[in-house]
């Protein structure tokens, strides 16, 4: 192994099976995997016990969705980008849960690194039932969501006392084997309060039309953060009637968090002092319509 203990000391691959009760000591020689979230992308932002998990892992299974900034302080010998290839394809689910397992059964400490928290549209939940079917002991290591993080760092929260009691999550990019979505945009736009969009930038002129048709105004505020924390962060806000306009005119690109509702017009009154804040003056808001 490399790197310092990524625990408290001890051995990273000893204790009990947090899953079946199995104790590792019944499959000596079995390794442990970490289902880490990175939180948004900025370094800073990644907790404590993170940070530990990456420096002392021998191999650290990533896409890019935590961002270079996280993923340039660990040693290329001990990534694995498991996102897309040079030839533009995906590494497939299926791919990745073998090579979890397959690293495990050779003893090695494996970070499996996602963007956010692992259980927040991160395919989490599956790497956990399939580590567990197959007797490898994991941990889950909670990471700061980018549902929450995108729009606070552009100066808009998920709920406030006079805009919103509710926050719904959603995800804008549904598996394809499902056929048609099991969104119901229609109760979305009735039941009010804010609603966080994930990996939605593509499917933008979907779901606003989905909403504008199930009666929700047009005037309805709406953001978009791009690449929230990073250097290059963006942020733009419009309305539900005017946001895919916005959008091609700037050209905002993946990964980005969608915010609808009375919540995304709050930023104009704080933008200013937020601005001089370091992180988050080292992006851009612009001004929508």
């Amino acid at each position: 192994m490399t790197g310092d203990d990524p625990t408290s000391g001890d051995d990273p691959t000893s204790g009990d099976d947090p899953t079946s009760g199995e104790t590792d000591a019944d499959r000596p020689g079995v390794g442990r995997v970490y289902l880490v979230g990175s939180g948004p992308g900025d370094p800073d932002l990644l907790t404590v016990r993170a940070r530990k998990l990456i420096d002392g892992a021998d191999v650290v299974l990533h896409d890019t969705l935590p961002g270079p900034a996280i993923l340039e302080t660990i040693p290329e010998g001990r990534r694995e980008d498991v996102g897309k290839r040079a030839d533009g394809e995906r590494t497939s689910q299926d791919d990745i849960n073998r090579r979890l397992v397959e690293l495990a059964e050779e003893g090695e400490t494996v970070v499996r690194l996602k963007g956010g928290d692992p259980f927040v549209f991160g395919r989490g939940g599956e790497e956990a039932e399939h580590l567990a079917a197959h007797g490898i002991p994991f941990e889950y290591v909670p990471g700061v969501t980018s549902a929450i993080a995108a729009p606070g760092v552009a100066g808009i929260p998920v709920t406030h006392r006079d805009h919103a009691s509710s926050v719904t999550f959603v995800t804008g990019h549904e598996e394809p084997a499902k056929g048609e979505s099991t969104v119901d945009w229609s109760a979305l736009a009735a039941a009010g309060g804010t609603i966080i969009v994930l990996m939605g930038v593509g499917t933008l002129p979907v779901y606003t039309g989905e909403l504008l048709s199930a009666g929700m105004a047009p005037d309805t505020p709406v953001a978009l953060v791009e690449r929230a924390t990073w250097p290059d962060q963006r942020a733009v806000v419009g309305t539900l009637e005017t946001i895919v306009e916005i959008r091609d005119e700037v050209g905002i690109e993946p990964p980005a968090i969608t915010v609808i509702g009375g919540v995304a017009a709050t930023r104009t009154g704080v933008r200013a002092f937020l601005e001089n804040e370091p992180r988050v003056g080292r992006g851009r808001v612009i001004e929508g319509r």
